[in-house]
């Protein structure tokens, strides 16, 4: 089993995205065993997510969050694919409704968040509202937010007090962070143009964000660095090579699982002896 605890955010001030290449490697050497280690992730993956529907005692919300072009839709592609789509629910978070935006932000987080029983997927989140209305404020903030002097701090305050409810609710929250290169962005927009299959993922608003990349750097950094926390802890993860992405947020999510020790719910043993089907 690899080790994950390097991946993981221990919330220190000094703690930026650069300790962490996006090209690290470390826990797989090559590609084929990384595959082949998925093979049988999924397959422990598919079985904790049974006891977790069966049980109906825990939720699992896995949060993904990156650059545009970072794979948060190949990782569900990829990871979750043999996983019973019963029991599991993608929500992807774009920007709010006209109703959505006369709630407060984490309103449309709430209700889109896993029952018990249920494994949610979070593709975007409510981090970005800390993250991409923080690099574009001026434009996405109203007026009543702008006028707050500590809005980011209370929103990290906010997050924090709403994950820990989950929490002490059972719903077990992971987040992961997709981390790429600028370089290894800039080459993935760029088969979106060169091949047909692709041409729908994009979108001329992906290179308008680039140019805001090192803000989004900082955002991020600064929201992580505050909101990885013992019941939601946030994971970086190397995500220049796909396959290695898979691998880390597969080995995250069923070590996880596993450690909660998920079990059948137990039948009547006097039904079981009782009942006579004819």
């Amino acid at each position: 089993m690899a080790s994950m605890d390097r991946y993981r955010v221990d919330g220190k001030n000094d703690w930026k995205l650069g300790h962490l290449s996006p090209d690290d490697h470390a826990e797989c050497p090559d590609k084929p065993t990384s595959l082949e280690r998925l093979i049988k992730l999924k397959e422990r993956l598919a079985e904790q997510q049974q006891r977790l529907y069966a049980g109906n005692e825990f939720g699992f919300l896995l949060v993904l969050q990156g650059m545009d072009a970072g794979g948060k839709d190949g990782a569900i592609r990829n990871v979750m694919s043999g996983v019973n789509p019963q029991g599991c629910h993608v929500s992807s978070f774009k920007g709010p409704s006209p109703v959505e935006l006369n709630h407060d932000y984490l309103w449309r987080i709430h209700i889109s968040s896993p029952a018990r029983g249920r494994f949610n997927i979070f593709n975007r989140s409510h981090y970005e509202d800390v993250v991409a209305v923080r690099v574009h404020a001026d434009r996405l903030l109203p007026a009543w937010a702008k006028r707050r002097k500590n809005l980011w701090e209370e929103r990290f305050e906010q997050i924090n007090t709403f994950e820990k409810l989950l929490h002490q609710n059972n719903i077990i929250t992971v987040k992961c962070y997709l981390h790429i290169s600028k370089d290894e962005q800039k080459a993935r927009l760029e088969r979106r143009l060169e091949d047909p299959s692709r041409n729908w993922k994009f979108s001329p608003a992906d290179l308008a964000e680039r140019q805001h990349w090192d803000e989004y750097v900082k955002a991020y950094e600064d929201a992580i660095r505050n909101t990885s926390t013992a019941c939601a802890p946030w994971y970086i993860i190397p995500a220049n090579r796909k396959w290695y992405r898979n691998l880390i947020i597969a080995e995250i999510i069923v070590n996880t699982l596993e450690k909660l020790k998920l079990e059948y719910p137990k039948a009547d043993p006097n039904l079981l002896r009782d009942i006579k089907i004819s």
